[in-house]
């Protein structure tokens, strides 16, 4: 009995670990936004993209998934995660490690490429290291991040 009760916890645990369960996306479902956010800005231009990416319940944030956008300049245009981020200039920000990971972003171009940084994660609400697929379009560099 005792052994069946073990092997039920430890199903349960695993389970409940499980990214899908947590609301952790993976990787390649962050780039997978990205590729539909391009989709939606093409199709529907820059204003309205910027406000359906910035909306905390919208079709562009899945879990701990969301859309961000910044210009070439670093500044914050659009942040599913966090709307209070739009407007700021993340140029000099750094993360806990020291890294300017928006000047990274704003680096990569139409191309897309991976950026790796620490970043709060609003459900966990701690900070946790993050990788981000960003693709530069037209004037916007739109991004989204997994955390690892």
């Amino acid at each position: 009995m005792k052994k069946l009760f073990g092997t039920a916890v430890c199903g349960i645990l695993l389970f409940a670990l499980t990214p899908s369960v947590r609301g952790a996306g993976t990787p390649e479902e962050a780039k997978e936004l990205v590729a539909e956010a391009i989709a939606f800005y093409k199709t529907n231009g820059r204003e309205k993209a910027l406000a359906e990416f910035s909306k905390p319940k919208g079709q562009f944030v899945k879990g701990d998934l969301y859309i961000f956008v910044y210009d070439p300049n670093g500044t914050i245009i659009a942040h599913g995660g966090d709307a209070k981020l739009v407007g700021q200039d993340f140029t000099n920000f750094q993360d806990p490690d020291g890294k300017y990971f928006a000047r990274e972003f704003i680096k990569i171009g139409p191309e897309g490429g991976w950026v790796d940084y620490k970043w709060m994660n609003y459900l966990t609400k701690t900070v946790e290291p993050k990788m981000a697929y960003v693709q530069r379009i037209d004037d916007v560099i739109i991004g989204c991040g997994a955390y690892k």
